[in-house]
């Protein structure tokens, strides 16, 4: 049996419709749909942060999306707890969606990289994802305004995103088939790093980056959580800086067994009009926190 974690979110949700429309015949996967509130078929309770709820009897594979969304030190709990039941509970294989190696510098990546060594150290044979970040939190980063100005402050820097579409057909081609996979590390980002000026371009407005100071002035306000606004400016500076831009060297090409999708299309399909100084209240952007930390 194949278990699919957090299927409520972005990617986990576009895993699961992937698996659900699996054609019918003897090679339909067994699959379970793993969420906090399971209210369809074939989904069952799995909840984190109720350690002790977590049942993986039965289970084949585990694909664990990274519960990112939270301080250090909830993700590591959350994340430990699951290592620690598919151990208890004789999962055979653990596949783990984890951040791009090009983001140690953001500040999300130490529950990645923790996960990453205790999986190393566990008993259950593992796989790791390493997402890029999404083309579709892209457009929410550097949405244009309602001047037609994009003042995301990405300055001269690009941002090799990917699109989340192929990021949830990489995962059930690794989960259906996981023992081909077992012991490698896959960085998963896009193959065409995009700049300002090239997202202004494709959406017919002009790049106006503004600070970092205006990003997190624009970013905090009453529906933030505490460590929302830093991630957020954090991902703007290591955009801008240049750390995460360096592009698919062909193994997204190659797991997907074709060119991945163009992510500047993903971002003009995307971007939708938000605030004068980058995103506004309520910000697009902070729905996608859990895709900057590399998870649903």
């Amino acid at each position: 049996m194949l278990l699919i974690t957090g299927t409520s979110g972005g990617l986990g949700s576009l895993i699961a419709r992937r698996l659900a429309d699996h054609p019918d015949g003897t090679d339909r996967p067994d699959v379970r749909f793993g969420t906090r509130v399971p209210d369809g078929p074939g989904q069952v309770r799995v909840d984190f942060d109720d350690p002790d709820s977590l049942d993986f009897t039965g289970v084949d594979t585990l694909l664990l999306i990274s519960a990112g969304y939270g301080e250090d030190d909830q993700v590591i709990a959350r994340h430990g707890a699951a290592v620690s039941a598919a151990e208890r509970d004789g999962v055979r294989h653990l596949v783990y969606t984890s951040l791009t190696g090009a983001g140690d510098h953001l500040p999300y990546a130490l529950a990645h990289r923790w996960t990453e060594r205790r999986l190393r150290g566990s008993s259950v044979a593992w796989t790791v994802l390493r997402n890029g970040l999404y083309a579709e939190l892209l457009a929410a980063l550097a949405a244009p305004g309602p001047d037609g100005a994009i003042t995301a402050p990405l300055g001269g820097g690009r941002l090799a995103a990917v699109a989340r579409e192929d990021l949830a057909e990489v995962a059930v081609r690794v989960a259906l088939a996981p023992e081909a996979h077992a012991g490698q590390v896959y960085e998963l980002v896009g193959d065409r790093p995009l700049g300002g000026a090239e997202l202004a371009a494709a959406v017919g407005a002009r790049y106006a980056p503004g600070s970092l100071a205006q990003a997190r002035s624009a970013l905090s306000g009453p529906d933030a959580a505490p460590f929302q606004p830093p991630m957020l400016v954090a991902t703007y500076s290591a955009i801008a800086a240049g750390f995460l831009g360096a592009p698919d060297e062909g193994t997204l090409r190659r797991l997907l067994g074709r060119p991945p999708r163009a992510a500047l299309e993903v971002y003009a399909g995307t971007a939708a009009p938000c605030g004068p100084t980058g995103p506004a209240e309520p910000s697009p952007a902070r729905g996608y926190l859990p895709a900057v930390a590399g998870g649903a």
